[in-house]
């Protein structure tokens, strides 16, 4: 397209506005049709068409008929704890990845395994390694000591939590991993060296000059992969389907049980944005926090 036919001024928006297009057929759309959705009864067992505007009535059914605080409980103890495992652990491997050590190479190339298997898949895994008769898992932990409920560990509601995060813990240290690495290549030597002349130690240099100057990619990254666990359904479905009760039904698993199980779309609606309101608030406090003392 010539300039000559488009303003200056104009040309900016035009070439933006595909992408605008996009989104507000994936995202803007489809959260307006939710809110709008959120005031009306409708379910599509006794009906295809909305029956009318209750209110907020659908708000108050999502507290009083569905296990929703339990879910909410549920997903901030998957994505506060599984993100701060994951990040250390991914920092420690980020660690041993930058040192000279032989069979790193090798190492850095089946890290990436896990992250590429689908995680429906890294659920079935899983799932047949926790069987309480023949499991890998149960083996273990029997082997070293430590007592595996009689009911298993995913049909016990004392570790079926942290049954799903291990699994999940496992398929996406390595992403940390990785990330983390690149941002460790990208620390000056001569900063490290100048340090190593002054006398300070693997742990003064670790907090007192790597960690800061990684903390960018540090951020970002966590904010992402707790989006992410933020949002956890496909483990969830393959290895407890919420249960045993409400032991590891989280946010994600509640709205597809309410909308696709039982067809309640007025109230999945009402449940969505409550899901949508729930994350802008903690991002937006992550946001202020970790973010507050940067230069833009």
């Amino acid at each position: 397209m010539s300039s000559s036919f488009v303003p200056r001024r104009a040309l900016p928006y035009l070439l933006v506005l595909p992408s605008i297009l996009v989104l507000a057929c994936l995202i803007i759309y489809p959260m307006a049709f939710a809110l709008v959705n959120s005031f009306q009864l409708w379910n599509l067992q006794a009906s295809p068409v909305p029956l009318g505007f209750v209110g907020l009535k659908n708000y108050q059914l999502v507290f009083q008929a569905s296990p929703f605080t339990d879910a909410l409980r549920n997903t901030l103890i998957l994505s506060v704890l599984g993100t701060f495992i994951e990040f250390w652990l991914g920092m420690g491997i980020a660690l041993l990845l930058n040192t000279q050590l032989r069979g790193m190479a090798t190492a850095r190339a089946l890290l990436i395994m896990p992250v590429t298997v689908a995680p429906i898949v890294v659920g079935f895994l899983f799932r047949y390694m926790f069987y309480e008769g023949s499991g890998l898992i149960p083996w273990l932990l029997t082997a070293a000591g430590f007592p595996v409920p009689i009911q298993g560990i995913l049909g016990s509601a004392r570790t079926a939590l942290a049954g799903i995060a291990l699994a999940d813990i496992w398929q996406w240290t390595p992403f940390f991993a990785i990330v983390l690495y690149a941002a460790l290549l990208a620390v000056p030597d001569e900063i490290l060296d100048a340090a190593r002349v002054d006398g300070a130690g693997r742990w003064r240099m670790f907090t007192g000059i790597t960690l800061p100057l990684i903390s960018r990619t540090a951020v970002i990254v966590i904010m992402i992969r707790f989006m992410q666990l933020f949002n956890m359904f496909d483990l969830v479905l393959v290895l407890t389907r919420g249960g045993p009760g409400t032991a590891s039904r989280t946010l994600s698993y509640n709205l597809y049980q309410e909308g696709l199980v039982n067809y309640n779309i007025g109230m999945a609606a009402a449940m969505t944005w409550l899901i949508v309101i729930i994350v802008t608030v903690l991002l937006n406090l992550y946001v202020a926090v970790a973010f507050r003392d940067w230069e833009w």
